[in-house]
């Protein structure tokens, strides 16, 4: 598997596509990441599944 892999997910905050960079070396992971649209933060976890890695994005304040 690459070091680095790109997702995407909407932005919970204004529903637009968002893409990510996975360092997959790092395991599970939470990050804040501002949305690339509207500038909102987004909190970012990364869990990995027998399939990969899943993205869950919510708004900072949940």
């Amino acid at each position: 598997m690459e070091p680095l892999i790109e997702a995407s997910a909407m932005c919970p905050y204004c529903g637009e596509p968002v893409d990510f960079s996975i360092d997959t070396s790092a395991g599970e992971q939470t990050f804040v990441e501002d949305c690339s649209v509207c500038c909102q933060p987004i909190v970012v976890t990364i869990k990995w599944t027998a399939e990969g890695p899943t993205l869950e994005l919510h708004q900072e304040n949940e």
